[in-house]
Order: C-alpha cells, then sequence, then structure tokens
C-alpha cells in the first residue's frame, strides 16, 4: 500500500507544476500496482479539491475530486479514524517540521510496513519508518 500526498497528485493533474513530468512517471507505476492500492486521507482530498480550484479553477478541482473518489487503485481514509494517533505523532516529532495533514500521512504509512508515501514534499526525508517514492 501506498499513501498519496497532495503534492504529488496536484503535480499529476497541473501540466504547469514544476514536479509534472515525475508525476506522472510515478502515476504510471502507481497505476501498473508497483505500490498496491493507494490510500487516500481526507485531509489530502480536501488539500487537493481547494489548491487546484485557488490554481486552476472549480471545474479542474471538481473533476479531480470525482476521479479520486471512483478510482478503484484507491481507497478513501476517514480521517476521524486516525486523527488522535495522528494528533500525537504530530505533538511528539519536534524534529521534522510536520503539517497535521503530514502527520497523519505518516501515521497510516507507518501503519503500511514500508511506509510508502508518494510526495514531492521535503517534510518527509528522513523520517522513520517512511520510503518516499515521488520525489
Amino acid at each position: 500500500m501506498i499513501v498519496l500526498d497532495s503534492s504529488f497528485i496536484i503535480a499529476y493533474y497541473n501540466t504547469r507544476d514544476v514536479h509534472h513530468a515525475a508525476a506522472a512517471r510515478t502515476m504510471i507505476q502507481f497505476l501498473g500496482g508497483k505500490w498496491g492500492q493507494g490510500l487516500l486521507l481526507e485531509y489530502v482530498f480536501l488539500e487537493i479539491v481547494t489548491v487546484l480550484r485557488a490554481r486552476r479553477d472549480l471545474k479542474v478541482a471538481t473533476s479531480v475530486g470525482k476521479i479520486l473518489l471512483q478510482a478503484s487503485e484507491t481507497d478513501f481514509v476517514p480521517c476521524s479514524d486516525v486523527f488522535s494517533v495522528a494528533f500525537d505523532t504530530f505533538r511528539r516529532d519536534r524534529a521534522h517540521d510536520l503539517s497535521f495533514v503530514d502527520a497523519a500521512i505518516v501515521t497510516v504509512a507507518r501503519q503500511h510496513s514500508p511506509g510508502f508515501v508518494a510526495t514531492f514534499g521535503d517534510d518527509f526525508s528522513g523520517l522513520r519508518g517512511i520510503t518516499v517514492v515521488a520525489s
């Protein structure tokens, strides 16, 4: 299993993103099953549609949102299920500058060894139990 970060999904759907080409290559591997099923956290979904609406428009944000929710390659992860543990990760990890959403991603990824995360976020580098695949 692999946890999908907003930076990866946004780069894939935004052709003007500096990471678009790398995201496209990683997406081909993901869709080919290299890392198994994708996990899309509720928080990440919120980030994706919000950023795409701001950078592109409502039509693009809505279209991508529908694709993500209907994709057979991804499982939607309601964040109320991981909130308490994610808050503990957020509170305890003082060595990294994790946002709360990133702490939730780390929490879920660590529950699925070897902790694959598709991201372009620098905050995930060097985290114990996390393997970044899209950087």
